[in-house]
């Protein structure tokens, strides 16, 4: 394999996140991604867009180590950007930023420094040190047993504070997010994770009323000398609903909110933050106030959002890291559509008070699935796209409700 640019973007992982990269260069430079993942899925495997590796044992530190430095003996001449599309390959690529052959770019905070904001418990304490509005929490620690009281009632929200070793459980039970009914379910839930062997603190959260439409998500670039040149705040529509997939986004509409993304930018900056972001935000209509989950260090499964209304995520790379160019600051502020599933489910189950302006957005062409891509249009591949709408088509009425009026 072998192009005429100066670079070859590197990236690990199998999912949606990856594709969306890979679909981000391809575009932009109609290059190849090389991606390492663990299974032969869909839907990186056997796509036109990239050269995709099986590797079974891809998130051991020394596998994914010697895959990195394979890519980079194969490839000499070329910068290799190097991109985590998971928590733990992020972490294994900032651990292994200054370790790394002199080609290979890992566009990375300090290990440290990120090692303490993938902790959810670490980052909303610099979320209170830096005026950033989250849910109210409890963390809760095994030892306590059940033998403690949270100051608000059900339903009460669950979550690990730390998902890697959280996931390197390997539990397929384990749910990404638990919404509680009652003091009771909570209980059962929490006694199920500990009983699955992760040992770390989970997050007990306030629920924040509203449905999915009340969620955001920011994704940011910070350049090499950790100035905020990018950033894109998307209205998320509609997210999955089934155990596994809870909380993925489903339908994004983008929009702006300069006050929001502006104390983002300051926490960023303070942090002196290289790479890109992600946050996950829910509005509060009771008190007024956008209240922040977690932040990813990495660019989030949704990240073609941000291409798809006109800021390329591998441009911004390049440009910053391969040509060395001093990119302006810039918030998006055009209207697009982002969606995962097909347009019936998507009119099924967002609000009603959206459809005119996505059937606009639709019109205008304004509108990405980011599964469906021109370049990558096999016949083959088109069939397997078809299976996965069947597939949000069965999945959605299952575990999601359709808005009432």
């Amino acid at each position: 394999m072998s192009n005429n640019l100066p670079f070859q973007p590197l990236v690990f992982g199998g999912d949606i996140n990856v594709y969306s990269v890979a679909r981000a260069f391809h575009e932009a430079y109609g290059i190849r991604t090389i991606a390492y993942g663990k299974y032969p899925s869909f839907p990186c495997f056997n796509s036109a867009i990239l050269d995709y590796r099986v590797c079974p044992d891809n998130e051991d530190e020394s596998v994914f180590r010697r895959n990195v430095q394979a890519v980079a003996k194969e490839l000499p001449d070329k910068k290799i950007i190097l991109l985590g599309c998971g928590d733990n390959y992020v972490q294994m690529a900032a651990h292994y930023r200054d370790l790394a052959p002199s080609n290979v770019i890992a566009p990375y905070i300090d290990a440290g420094l990120l090692d303490k904001l993938i902790n959810k418990e670490e980052f909303y304490k610099l979320c209170d040190q830096y005026s950033i509005d989250h849910p109210a929490t409890f963390i809760y620690d095994k030892s306590m047993g059940h033998n403690f009281t949270l100051p608000w009632g059900p339903p009460y929200i669950a979550k690990p504070a730390e998902s890697v070793t959280y996931w390197a459980t390997g539990d397929d039970t384990l749910a990404k997010v638990y919404v509680c009914q009652s003091w009771e379910e909570l209980l059962q839930s929490l006694d199920h994770v500990y009983a699955a062997g992760y040992q770390n603190h989970m997050i007990l959260q306030e629920f924040i009323p509203g449905d999915d439409s009340y969620m955001r998500v920011l994704t940011s670039y910070s350049d090499r000398n950790a100035r905020v040149t990018t950033m894109c705040l998307g209205h998320v529509l509609l997210e999955e609903h089934s155990p596994h997939g809870i909380g993925n986004h489903a339908v994004i509409l983008t929009e702006c909110n300069r006050e929001l993304e502006l104390k983002i930018k300051g926490l960023l900056e303070a942090l002196h933050f290289v790479g890109f972001s992600n946050f996950d935000i829910k509005y509060d209509r009771r008190d007024g106030k956008y209240k922040a989950f977690e932040i990813n260090c990495r660019q989030g499964r949704s990240n073609y959002y941000v291409t798809g209304s006109g800021y390329n995520i591998a441009k911004l790379l390049v440009e910053d890291l391969v040509e060395g160019k001093e990119l302006p600051f810039q918030m998006a502020d055009s209207r697009s559509l982002w969606r995962m599933v097909p347009k019936n489910v998507a009119f099924k189950f967002t609000p009603k008070q959206y459809h005119q302006e996505m059937r606009e957005l639709m019109k205008a062409g304004a509108d990405h699935h980011a599964l469906v891509y021109s370049g990558d249009s096999s016949l083959k591949r088109r069939l397997r796209v078809c299976k996965n709408h069947l597939g949000n088509m069965k999945r959605f009425p299952k575990y999601c409700k359709a808005p009432e009026g």
